[in-house]
């Protein structure tokens, strides 16, 4: 398997495939590079390396005790960026990932970055306070903690309701995109994924969208009950200097998984522009 080590001794394990200019994915919680294959697919096709990575604690890479934090995660991937000598890049983030990707530029710079996509992205903050009355309330997401501490893999067959949509009428969401998500889950460490409820939806990477100068691309379905959009993307795409929004109208969380074929032509035309 392709990995390098942090500084801290954690076993990063990532995917390169396809050579051009480099694009650069994060994943959403409690995923892995998989949720990535079918836009890593599409996009090395059409002349672009593609590279993903398991996050600290998640997939295949190593589960430290420490360092599951925003701070932490951000700088893991930024060394990945520098152990492959990345430049030009355009960083693609879903959900938890696409504060990864955002606390990347805010926290290292942008000269190795020439923009970035927010997919369904926690940014600038998804706990509910005065200022995001839209967020989600920290009672539900004590709950979450809460069920990951009592049955992890009931939680994780149970949240992909709401994450695909399956809730709504006339949803696409097949039995497949279930079983997947649970897998994918249920490769991490529980230490590991329970830290990282606190890490995605807590820390304010609100300054990280103001400082930015590069164009950023911020896609989000109006339907998803995960991170609801008043919160998090309205707000990414007033906040961000040279923001663009596109609304999913009808559209969950699982923009990569329901919203596959849209997402792939905007990932490819953003790209190419």
């Amino acid at each position: 398997m392709s990995t390098f080590t942090t500084r801290d001794g954690t076993s990063i394990y990532y995917k390169d495939w396809g050579s051009g200019t480099p694009i650069v994915f994060s994943h959403g919680w409690p995923l892995s590079s998989d949720a990535w294959e079918a836009q890593m697919m599409h996009l090395s096709s059409n002349g672009f390396r593609c590279i993903a990575h398991d996050r600290r604690g998640h997939g295949r890479s190593s589960q430290p005790f420490s360092g599951n934090d925003m701070d932490t995660y951000a700088d893991d991937l930024y060394a990945l960026m520098e152990h492959l000598d990345l430049r030009g890049a355009m960083m693609v983030g879903h959900s938890t990932g696409g504060g990864e990707v955002l606390h990347v530029a805010g926290r290292h710079g942008t000269s190795r970055i020439t923009k970035l996509v927010l997919v369904s992205a926690v940014a600038p903050l998804l706990v509910k306070n005065e200022a995001s009355p839209e967020g989600v309330p920290l009672e539900a997401l004590d709950g979450l903690r809460a069920s990951m501490l009592k049955d992890r893999s009931q939680l994780f067959q149970d949240f992909t309701t709401v994450f695909f949509g399956a809730n709504r009428s006339g949803a696409q969401v097949t039995q497949g995109m279930r079983d997947s998500f649970w897998l994918q889950g249920m490769m991490g460490g529980l230490k590991n994924e329970y830290d990282c409820i606190r890490a995605f939806s807590e820390t304010d990477l609100t300054e990280d969208l103001k400082k930015l100068t590069i164009p950023v691309l911020v896609l989000h379905g109006d339907d998803d009950q995960v991170v609801p959009i008043a919160a998090t993307g309205m707000r990414s795409a007033k906040l961000a200097p040279r923001a663009t929004l596109k609304v999913y109208p009808g559209v969950a969380h699982a923009l990569p998984d329901t919203a596959r074929d849209q997402l792939n032509a905007d990932l490819l035309a953003f790209a190419r522009s």
